[in-house]
C-alpha cells in the first residue's frame, strides 16, 4: 500500500502523514524541504533559484522512491513527484521566475524518471484557501516561509484544483482543510479515516 498526502504549502501534509502513519501502521516518507540547500536563497529571488531547488527536489524524491517506496508493503509519502511537476515547476515556468530552458530541461528530467516511480494507491489531497495556509504557515514559524507572497500561494491553488481535477493515477480523496481540523479535533481525523477505509482499504491498509 502506498498512500500519498498532497497540498498546498502550509496545507497539514506532514501533520496527516504524521496521524495516518500511526493509524495504520505505514512508513512515514517526509518531503525533504529541510535538506535542500537553495530553499531559503529561492524564497529571496526565485528567478535566480528556481531551477536550482527543483532539480534538488527532483533528485530527492528520486531517491526516495527507489529506496523506501518503490518496493515497501506500507507507506505514505508527504507530496508527490506529480507535484513537484504539474505543480511547482510549472508554476515557476509559467509565472516567468524559471526560463523556458531551464523549464523543458526540468520536464525533460521529470519525464524521463517517471517510469521508474510507483504510482499511489490512493491520493488524499488537502484544499484550503489562502487564510488558512497563512494561518498555518505562521503558526509553524519557518522564517523562510513568512515572506511568501500571496499571489505565489494563490497561483499554486489554482494549478492544484487542476491538477486534482485530472490526476487518474489512483481514487483521490478531497478534504476540505478550511472546514475541518484533523488535527485538533478527532472528529476531523475520523472523517478522513471513514473514506480511506469506505473505499474498501481495510486495518492495516490493504486491500
Amino acid at each position: 500500500m502506498y498512500l500519498a498526502i498532497s497540498g498546498n504549502i502550509g496545507s497539514g501534509k506532514s501533520s496527516l502523514t504524521g496521524l495516518l502513519s500511526e493509524r495504520y501502521n505505514l512508513a512515514p516518507v517526509y518531503e525533504a524541504f529541510d535538506q535542500n540547500p537553495y530553499l531559503e536563497d529561492f524564497y529571496r529571488d526565485m528567478r535566480r533559484y528556481s531551477f536550482h531547488s527543483q532539480v534538488f527536489f527532483l533528485s530527492k524524491r528520486l531517491e526516495q522512491h527507489l529506496a523506501l517506496i518503490n518496493g515497501a508493503s506500507g507507506v505514505i509519502q508527504d507530496r508527490t513527484v506529480f507535484e513537484d511537476a504539474g505543480i511547482f515547476a510549472r508554476n515557476l515556468f509559467e509565472t516567468g521566475q524559471m526560463e523556458a530552458r531551464d523549464w523543458e530541461t526540468y520536464l525533460g528530467l521529470f519525464q524521463g524518471i517517471l517510469p521508474a516511480l510507483r504510482a499511489p494507491d490512493l491520493l488524499i489531497h488537502i484544499d484550503a484557501s489562502l487564510g488558512t495556509l497563512k494561518g498555518r504557515i505562521s503558526k509553524r514559524g519557518r522564517d523562510y516561509e513568512q515572506t511568501i507572497p500571496d499571489a505565489y500561494l494563490r497561483s499554486l491553488n489554482r494549478l492544484y484544483d487542476e491538477w486534482v481535477t485530472l490526476y487518474d493515477h489512483s481514487p483521490v480523496i478531497r478534504v476540505p482543510g478550511d472546514r475541518i481540523d484533523f488535527v485538533q479535533e478527532r472528529g476531523g481525523f475520523e472523517w478522513i479515516c471513514e473514506r480511506i477505509e469506505g473505499l474498501g482499504f481495510g486495518v492495516p491498509l490493504l486491500r
